[in-house]
């Protein structure tokens, strides 16, 4: 089968063939990957989704509400498990990102209607036939996280945006000779 070339392991072929770029619609599972994107952030994506189990059994099925009343405590226990990545200040980012996002369900009814909003509930498809045409960011990564930093999120620069938008499916960025385009 023709995949994305960064599909190399069976972890990651498994995430992109059923996963990566589907349009999702389910604020749990856009937490979920936003807050996964963040710890993210200098590691491969191969190493979170070993960790990803372990993530869904310490942030409590990433349940925004649950994770935005963590404490001190619960950081320092979260620090010291050993199958997560111990990185305190995303621990903490993670925790005000989880009431960040329930300020923006508050305001716009869903984080669904928020993030979907950029791009009119449509998903992105640049027709993409090189790799090397592949941005880091784009104005759109740009926008949403100038807004989502606005907002009081942590650890959403346009690049881990990229990413998320790329995650959630609101860009398709499976290349052209991918059989999942």
């Amino acid at each position: 089968m023709g995949r994305c070339s960064w599909a190399s392991s069976e972890r990651l072929k498994k995430y992109h063939d059923l996963e990566w770029g589907v349009p999702s619609h389910d604020d749990n599972y856009l937490f979920e990957m936003l807050i996964l994107e963040g710890f993210q952030a200098g590691l491969s994506w191969d190493i979170i989704l070993k960790k990803r189990k372990a993530f869904q059994e310490a942030f409590e099925g990433f349940d925004p509400k649950v994770v935005s009343r963590f404490d001190d405590e619960k950081v320092d226990k979260l620090m010291s498990n050993v199958t997560l990545i111990r990185n305190r200040l995303k621990m903490i980012s993670a925790i005000k990102n989880a009431s960040a996002f329930l300020a923006i369900q508050q305001e716009f009814g869903s984080f669904d209607r928020y993030i979907w909003h950029f791009t009119n509930n449509t998903s992105l498809d640049p027709k993409i036939a090189t790799e090397e045409e592949l941005m880091a960011k784009t104005p759109l990564s740009e926008k949403v996280s100038k807004d989502l930093k606005k907002r009081g999120f942590k650890f959403v620069g346009p690049v881990i945006i990229q990413s998320y938008l790329e995650a959630i499916g609101i860009y398709n960025h499976h290349l052209m000779s991918c059989d999942w385009h």
